[in-house]
């Protein structure tokens, strides 16, 4: 019966994508989500040497573990190069994408993917050696440029130096690393990739403060995670546990007053943490699963500030990720 019902949740559309209709399900039989993640970026997602994964990104997947399972270790980690992460979410190999991937419009419309929301805003900008004592990007011109291909990377540095009117070479690599290598060792002038990307990256040089990041930002990096098309009941669990998350930190209900939360005789408190309506039953969930998020991951800001954070090594400031009411843009829809 249950292969039965495996086949009969693959569809296949008219676009030529293959649909899991019922990704919840599979993963309550298999007993773990399978989270497709990056290679190895410090703080988002990397690996200790006894396998053990860390991570802003990977925290995201821990919380949809905890909302499903009330366990958050009950979550397999997919590290994923850029090459394969679309191809291994669209095969089904894995459940979701949360891994450095920025949302456009050609990668839902002709890949057959929902972005789920957008957990950390970034964008592109440029690192140098802090000796060229180069203050903007505008001072680049004539420069040789490091990026990682098959990116948006690319396409966002030709924009940028076209537009300006300014001369460049660029030299693109598989991956990261080899991009960072290619820079460290003086093939180019310059490393360009998401600010995030450039802070973890600055930590792996051997002289880190011999370099600057600079201030210049040339284009919108919306991060979030990823999800196949076709499945709407997987799509709002992943975007529900997003906004979750930033409700929660909204109304101050955090892992260490989620047992005060439940008490509370506010409204919004209580149907957060499913002690009023059926809002996790209505998506297959248990009535206190946003409760589950908070108590074993956190809300957003204590996910944030405990991987990215201004008292990690990596040290970004909130930004743009603040919460609206703190001069940010995260904003979460309400739950009602």
């Amino acid at each position: 019966m249950k292969k039965l019902i495996v086949l009969l949740s693959l569809v296949i559309l008219s676009g030529g994508h293959v649909a899991h209709a019922q990704t919840l399900q599979l993963i309550k039989e298999r007993g773990s989500v399978i989270c497709g993640v990056g290679q190895g970026l410090y703080g988002f997602s990397s690996a200790d040497p006894n396998g053990e994964w860390t991570g802003f990104d990977v925290d995201f997947c821990r919380a949809l573990a905890a909302a499903i399972f009330n366990d958050p270790k009950k979550v397999r980690f997919v590290s994923l190069s850029t090459g394969d992460r679309f191809q291994a979410l669209k095969s089904g190999a894995i459940d979701i994408l949360s891994r450095n991937t920025t949302w456009t419009m050609s990668r839902e419309t002709s890949l057959g993917f929902n972005f789920a929301g957008v957990t950390y805003y970034d964008g592109q900008g440029f690192m140098i050696r802090r000796a060229l004592k180069i203050d903007s990007a505008l001072e680049l011109s004539g420069k040789v440029v490091c990026a990682q291909s098959g990116t948006t990377t690319e396409l966002n540095v030709a924009d940028y130096f076209s537009s300006n009117k300014m001369a460049h070479e660029l030299l693109a690599f598989p991956t990261a690393s080899e991009a960072l290598d290619a820079y460290e060792k003086s093939s180019c002038n310059v490393l360009t990739s998401d600010i995030s990307q450039l802070h973890a990256q600055r930590l792996k040089l051997t002289d880190p403060d011999s370099h600057v990041i600079l201030p210049d930002i040339i284009s919108k990096e919306p991060l979030g995670p990823v999800v196949r098309q076709a499945d709407d009941q997987w799509l709002n669990i992943v975007k529900w546990t997003h906004f979750a998350m930033l409700n929660a930190e909204e109304l101050g209900v955090s892992s260490q007053t989620i047992d005060r939360a439940l008490q509370s005789e506010k409204p919004e408190v209580r149907r957060l943490v499913g002690v009023e309506g059926d809002f996790g039953p209505s998506t297959g969930l248990s009535k206190d699963w946003a409760a589950r998020i908070i108590k074993l991951v956190g809300n957003y800001d204590e996910v944030f500030e405990r991987n990215v954070g201004t008292n990690t090594k990596l040290g970004i400031p909130r930004g743009l990720n603040s919460l609206w009411t703190q001069g940010g843009i995260q904003y979460g829809p309400p739950i009602r």
